[in-house]
């Protein structure tokens, strides 16, 4: 089981997806400065980029945390069998996610709180799953945290234009609007306390809800950032954006105050989207960031 311990909370990695996202680096991070690909090769390489046929590779993965007593899911992936006709890399998947689940012992109605960082189409795919013809909750039993803004945002009834154009079609209609139909979405504003390790908060740019979610125990810290970080070229150019950030601007801000923090208290960073050993801490380097050391998970294959 590939697992840590951060002060009195157990931090499970849980592998949808890793691989290939059939983006080369100016399409992934198209504000990637100038030759920094290759000169950051040397740990690029090969986990979050092959040179070879220029391609980033990304995981899609949860964060099972056990805190004072309870299973919480961070982020759900893609899903399966999920109509996606404008991001064809994650149409109608079949992956093992359940059972991989099931593997850090844990089945779905066992999950007492599911945080969805935001509400992309890599984020809540797990929330259902398919019965019969229906989308049901696939926890049945947990409050589905999802940030107010994000709800709203996505909600095709407001009409909100994004910067992925039709990227997350049907992901609101079979991946959120069925969890708040079955009265287990909590929707949140600003801060949410979910007990004495962890708190979420308000982290936007990337989407209008964003967030991240702190963990603080035993005097240790760690940080879920979400997209914050696709890659990790991100923490040491921090002013990059992926091509999903609905804020450039705002997400670029965000990204260095977040790393900031994680700096001055030397907090593991956990992006949703790291292969290699799937956290990391930083370090101030002037303006930037630089990698001071990884989290003790394998790496993915």
């Amino acid at each position: 089981m590939d697992e840590i311990t951060i002060g009195d909370v157990t931090v499970t990695r849980v592998k949808e997806f890793y691989g290939s996202v059939e983006m080369t680096p100016a399409e992934f991070l198209p504000e990637s400065p100038e030759g920094s690909w290759d000169e950051h090769r040397g740990w690029l390489a090969p986990d979050f980029w092959n040179p070879e046929t220029d391609e980033c590779h990304s995981a899609i993965q949860s964060w099972l945390l056990r805190s004072e007593g309870r299973t919480i899911l961070v982020d759900t992936g893609v899903g399966n069998h999920k109509d996606r006709p404008y991001a064809a890399v994650w149409n109608r998947l079949d992956t093992p996610y359940l059972d991989n689940l099931a593997a850090a012992g844990v089945r779905p109605e066992d999950v007492d709180v599911v945080v969805n960082t935001h509400l992309h189409i890599d984020h809540v795919g797990w929330n259902t799953r398919l019965d019969g013809r229906h989308w049901v909750p696939t926890f049945p039993n947990a409050t589905y945290l999802m940030p107010k803004r994000d709800f709203e945002f996505w909600d095709p009834a407001n009409e909100h234009k994004s910067v992925l154009g039709r990227g997350n079609q049907n992901v609101f209609e079979d991946s959120v609007a069925p969890v708040r139909e079955a009265g287990l979405a909590r929707l949140w504003d600003g801060t949410h306390r979910i007990d004495r390790n962890l708190r979420l908060d308000l982290a936007a740019g990337h989407t209008p809800g964003s967030s991240v979610l702190t963990l603080e125990s035993g005097g240790e810290h760690a940080v879920f950032v979400g997209d914050l970080a696709h890659s990790a070229l991100q923490i040491v150019e921090p002013d990059t954006n992926s091509a999903f950030c609905e804020d450039p601007a705002e997400s670029r801000a965000t990204r260095q105050q977040v790393l900031g923090r994680a700096a001055d208290h030397n907090a593991l960073v956990f992006p949703a989207h790291f292969g290699a050993q799937g956290a990391v801490r930083v370090e101030r380097r002037g303006p930037k960031f630089a990698i001071k050391e990884w989290a003790g998970f394998s790496r993915l294959s």
